[in-house]
């Protein structure tokens, strides 16, 4: 890897720093973020103290379940409104309802009263991440920018894994568990006061005539099981989310049953896995420079696992430590490639309903990888554990190789396309991962010299660009105008759903690329910006009776 593609992504995170929406919606998931981990930590103390250790875990239980149920229907929302609103209703709701938590503890409310609005605020966070992650790809103004904000946000999400429960720590240790749910309430607030600052964006255009409600709720199901690359990437998102869930087993296990190291030694563990996020953070910048996200996504699902299976060789506290410092690398790694994926992969006016499904499967995966590894340990023995746990994702990447490389493929076929839609004005301020849906649906058309494109009166079916050649316009059999590489031509009769209003012919062998109708009014008409670039176009061409 060249020095200039090492430092090239680190130029882009820069650039989403200097984009104010990018920047405020990074710094609404700083206060989100510290908010969830403080909120936890305080909310698992006044458990303790209120019903004991069992409390603890069967009320993490609940919220988990109640949250992993609700995501997908949830996620319906980011889907039919503002994906702005949603995030800032989710703050809203998520600040008054640990408000209500703290005002409850100081007034010594009974435990069931804090439960519930403990059950209550995680439902009402639920809406709030497949929001983001529909929202972040419109803010993005390149391929390149969208992952260096999945990258941000990666490694703010591992930094609040250390952050928000020292915040809580300390609270607690100057304060009580009220105090720390203020602080929590204020860190919501805050976030709602970062979004708001982002300009409203426009919910997502849907085609064709309403769905009932049952049907558009099981949306997100239905595009998962109707693609395969949704299918792989939910599914290795969805065994990874299981390996997290083990390691939180797994890292008492190793300290104590391997190490022998105390209560010291799942401190030091926990450490080396945060830490490995944040270098992970880091190391996704520099591959993100080379554009081969599901070569990205491999090095993650094995550097996830393998350390983890190896550690179970050693006994040294020391090379564990560095062993689990790899684990936390590979799994930012992997998590930033698979969701950039998915925002590239998934249709805009579907993506909220798809991280919906995701988030639930987060939840299930995180139960079932905690439920599970006791298990494992009893049957197989602590080593043999770590080697079961720490062998799946490997053992999946390797099964799964060929179809995880041709995502790749498929990015790398329509680079040639995203660069000429660049370059036409209906397209060019198009966000990066809307052009490259618009360019895995693409056609290539070659038309011979003498041959017609498009006829006058035909119903309007496609939208071209010349890559190659020339063809001159006809309009009633008189030559009106002649379009070279790189001019477009089609709009007309797709936005203004008439018939075609000119003939185009070839005048040499050309080559275009054609666009659907549905995916092209899809693109267009949902993003502000480019539906009054179009509609300039039409309406310098429409008096001049110039084609399309």
């Amino acid at each position: 890897m060249s020095f200039r593609r090492i430092v090239e992504p680190f130029r882009t995170f820069a650039d989403v720093a200097r984009n104010p929406a990018m920047r405020n919606l990074q710094l609404a998931g700083i206060g989100s973020t510290l908010g969830i981990w403080a909120y936890g930590v305080a909310m698992a103390v006044y458990a303790y103290r209120a019903d004991g250790a069992t409390a603890v875990g069967l009320l993490y239980f609940v919220r988990w379940c109640a949250a992993g149920a609700c995501a997908p229907w949830l996620a319906l929302l980011a889907d039919r409104m503002s994906r702005r609103r949603v995030m800032l209703a989710s703050d809203v709701l998520r600040a008054a309802l640990v408000g209500a938590i703290a005002a409850a503890t100081a007034a010594g409310a009974p435990s069931l009263v804090v439960y519930a609005l403990a059950v209550l605020a995680s439902i009402a966070g639920a809406a709030f991440q497949p929001a983001e992650s529909a929202l972040l790809p419109s803010l993005a103004t390149t391929p390149e920018e969208l992952t260096a904000a999945n990258v941000a946000l990666g490694t703010t999400a591992s930094i609040g894994v250390f952050v928000g429960p020292a915040l809580a720590g300390i609270l607690l240790s100057v304060g009580s568990t009220p105090l720390v749910f203020a602080v929590t309430a204020a860190c919501f607030v805050w976030s709602w006061a970062c979004i708001s600052r982002i300009s409203p964006d426009v919910p997502p255009v849907q085609e064709g005539p309403p769905e009932r409600l049952g049907r558009a709720l099981l949306a997100g199901f239905r595009a998962i099981g109707g693609d395969p690359r949704l299918r792989l990437l939910t599914g290795l998102s969805g065994a990874g989310m299981f390996v997290i869930g083990a390691l939180d087993v797994l890292v008492v296990v190793v300290a104590l049953s391997v190490l022998h190291t105390g209560n010291g030694g799942v401190g030091w563990l926990n450490a080396a896995l945060g830490v490995g996020s944040i270098v992970g953070g880091i190391v996704a910048s520099a591959l993100a420079g080379t554009r081969r996200l599901a070569r990205d996504l491999g090095i993650g699902l094995v550097l996830f696992g393998l350390p983890l299976a190896v550690s179970a060789a050693t006994t040294s506290l020391v090379l564990v430590v560095a062993l689990f410092a790899l684990v936390g690398m590979g799994s930012t790694v992997g998590d930033v490639a698979g969701t950039t994926l998915l925002q590239r992969t998934a249709g805009d006016e579907l993506l909220g309903r798809v991280f919906g499904v995701l988030q639930s499967l987060v939840y299930v995966n995180l139960a079932v990888g905690a439920a599970l590894t006791p298990v494992l340990v009893r049957v197989l023995g602590a080593r043999g554990a770590l080697v079961a746990v720490g062998a799946l994702l490997p053992l999946l990447y390797v099964v799964l190789r060929s179809r995880i490389r041709t995502l790749d493929r498929e990015a790398r076929d329509t680079a040639d396309t995203i660069a000429l839609m660049r370059e036409t004005t209906i397209f060019a301020m198009l966000p990066g991962p809307v052009l490259e849906q618009l360019a895995v649906g693409a056609r290539d058309v070659e038309v011979s010299a003498g041959s017609n494109v498009v006829e006058q009166g035909d119903v309007g079916d496609r939208f071209y660009i010349l890559a190659s050649g020339r063809v001159v316009a006809l309009v009633d059999g008189r030559e009106v105008r002649e379009l070279v590489s790189g001019e477009s031509f089609g709009e007309i009769a797709l936005l203004r759903d008439v018939p075609r209003t000119a003939t185009v012919r070839a005048t040499e062998d050309v080559r275009l690329v054609a666009f659907e109708r549905d995916a092209f009014l899809g693109a267009v008409t949902g993003h502000a910006p480019s539906h009054a670039a179009a509609e300039r176009v039409v309406a310098e061409r429409l008096p001049a009776a110039v084609p399309i």
